[in-house]
Formats: C-alpha cells, structure tokens, sequence
C-alpha cells in the first residue's frame, strides 16, 4: 500500500514556504568548445531548475486567544508565495537540500532563497 503512494511526485505535499525544484541540466560549453561537467557547475554558489511543486506559503499567525474551553474553529491561513508550478528559478544553493525519487534528482529550496522566477505566461 504504502507502495502505491511512493509512485508519482505528484503525490508530494510541500509544507509551508518551501519549493520543490527540479534542477536543469548544468552541462554546459565553453567559448572554445570544451563541454564543462555537471560536476564543475554544481560548485557555484547560484543555479536554476524548475519549479516542480510549491507550499501553501508563509502561515499567518492567529491573534486569537487560546482557551482550554474554546472550540478552535478556525484554520490556518498563509500568505501565498511568488513561485508557480513550471517557472524557472534561480536560487541560491547552499540554502537547499537535495532529495532523489525514482533516480531523479531534486532540490527543496525555501522561498526566500530564490533570486529571481522566469515564466513564460506574464501578461504586462
């Protein structure tokens, strides 16, 4: 059973301001020609992937009083995030941590270590 929900990303819940990016390929050419491994780029401070799934966003801190006697009817509220499914983000890499599901690689990356989003669909 437990199978059954390990199968698909889709099935992941990002928990609060927390984003999960799959990383771009970083094999990249020099000027010259030379083909730079993934290895070389991953020791630089700022990479890019793609937004995969994101969290529900910062959680706003009730005002109300608690009271053993007071039934909590109330839910948690959040203030949503910039990060959308499908932008391409750069962020910074020493604030994430990788993950890897069925031999792919991931990385969960706060909100606020993301430096700039680029999408395809902005309406000006």
């Amino acid at each position: 059973m437990i199978q059954e929900y390990l199968n698909s990303v889709d099935k992941f819940i990002v928990v609060g301001d927390r984003v999960l990016i799959k990383p771009r390929d970083m094999e990249t050419r020099t000027k010259s020609g030379l083909v730079l491994p993934a290895t070389v780029k991953e020791k630089e401070d700022i990479h890019s992937g793609y937004v995969v799934k994101t969290g529900p966003g910062y959680p706003i801190p009730s005002n109300e009083i608690d009271e053993s006697w007071k039934e909590n009817t109330s839910e948690t509220k959040y203030i949503g995030m910039q990060a959308e499914e499908g932008d391409l983000a750069i962020f910074l890499k020493d604030q994430t941590h990788e993950i890897e599901f069925e031999n792919e690689k991931y990385l969960i990356c706060p909100h606020r270590a993301i430096l700039l989003l680029i999408r395809d669909d902005i309406a000006l």
